[in-house]
């Protein structure tokens, strides 16, 4: 099995990906991979207009097949639960950009799996002191 880390953006990069709709997607993903068992979701997360997945394909499936079933599965289920994001793409095939991001992960697993979950999340800034 080989792990990747997979980042694919909203189309046009709208900022659409609320609290509510993250939810929604990240359980469309996992019930998408119950359906093809050889695939293993190890994290996700999103910020308001991409998605990161730490996903374990094996080497006889192509990467670009699994992301393209979760892409278009989850694409569909999106638009049929919230009718603003359909409204937002009438024009347009699917909510999703082309193509995506993807890398192994390798050694380097926790360092991914901690930089996805902090997805979203704001930094604080930071403030130098003097004395």
């Amino acid at each position: 099995m080989h792990q990747y880390h997979v980042v694919w953006g909203t189309k046009h990069r709208r900022k659409w990906l609320k609290d509510y709709v993250k939810q929604e997607l990240i359980s469309n993903l996992y019930d998408t991979v119950k359906k093809y068992p050889a695939l293993l979701i190890h994290a996700v997360n999103t910020d308001q207009d991409h998605v990161h997945i730490q996903i374990e394909v094996p080497p006889n499936i192509p990467v670009s097949d699994a992301v393209q079933r979760l892409k278009a599965s989850s694409s569909i289920h999106i638009q049929k639960k919230f009718k603003f994001i359909r409204e937002m793409y009438l024009e347009w095939d699917g909510i999703w950009s082309v193509g995506y991001f993807s890398s192994t992960v390798g050694l380097n697993e926790e360092i991914i799996r901690r930089y996805i979950e902090h997805q979203g999340k704001k930094e604080r800034p930071q403030t130098t002191r003097l004395f």
